[in-house]
């Protein structure tokens, strides 16, 4: 009993943790949610919800959920979003059917703002899981991880090699763990493992995402569909991207335990 107890407590407090590195997503989804029900906005959607956005990122820093390092990785995401979503609506891979001012090549400038949220989420992550990395090849992994992002695009006209470059980040991520804190316990997981599972939340998040109109794919255009199943391998690998972003701004410094301690040491050797 006394063991199912524990883990009950466990459990509450992993949840409360990943609520509060949620809070930005759950703010950017909820107030497009909210912006579909009001009735003759005095400005184009799409535009306020810029403004929400901008709001929202100066909110966290100014209550310090997010540092100013958090603020510049997830300025970083929203670029590589844009990015992201001028290719892909030009492509035809989804739209942003509503008008506005700030909406160029079709793509409203608030679209970043779903990346900066996953930018924001991975932060947090790092900073209230106190997440630590043992076994990571920062190089490789990130070299991994653009292929990943330029794949996203030249698919359309080269063949498509994302489960090539998911085997690849297998291999390359095998025998690295996140070791993470929740209350006193210290617990650990496969980085593939959260890549996947992270990938999973997102796709969820996304069918919530599209089904308050932030998006719509060629299929929803004449009635909410659910999301492709297959948007979820796609977010297992584009996670890496942001991870990568996230953990070269410095915000996980003990890439390897055991490898720094070895510096350490030789360093001692060398005074000695």
């Amino acid at each position: 009993m006394k063991t199912l107890s524990h883990g009950t407590r466990q459990l509450l407090r992993f949840a409360v943790l990943e609520a509060r590195c949620c809070a930005f997503a759950v703010a950017l989804v909820g107030g497009i949610a909210v912006s579909t029900l009001l009735p003759e906005l005095p400005v184009a959607r799409y535009d306020l919800l810029l403004l929400y956005g901008v709001g929202l990122t100066v909110l966290a820093w100014k209550l310090r959920w997010d540092t100013g390092r958090d603020v510049a990785v997830i300025a970083g995401c929203h670029a590589i979003g844009l990015l992201f979503e001028l290719v892909k609506v030009r492509m035809g891979s989804w739209s942003y059917p509503e008008d506005a001012l700030t909406k160029f090549g079709g793509v409203p400038l608030y679209g970043g703002f779903l990346y900066a949220a996953l930018g924001s989420y991975v932060c947090r992550a790092w900073r209230l899981f106190d997440l630590r990395l043992t076994g990571y090849r920062p190089r490789l992994t990130a070299v991994l991880a653009g292929a990943v992002y330029v794949n996203f695009f030249s698919h359309h006209w080269l063949p498509d090699a994302r489960w090539a470059l998911a085997a690849l980040l297998l291999a390359a991520t095998a025998g690295t763990w996140v070791r993470f804190r929740v209350g006193a316990s210290d617990l650990r997981m496969p980085l593939a493992l959260s890549f996947v599972l992270i990938g999973f939340f997102l796709w969820v998040a996304e069918n919530a995402a599209t089904y308050v109109g932030a998006w719509s794919y060629p299929d929803q255009l004449d009635g909410w569909q659910p999301v492709s199943l297959a948007k979820f391998g796609a977010w297992a690998l584009l996670i890496t991207v942001t991870f990568v972003l996230t953990a070269r701004n410095g915000r996980g410094p003990d890439y390897d335990v055991a490898a720094q301690a070895t510096r350490v040491t030789d360093r001692h050797r060398s005074t000695a």
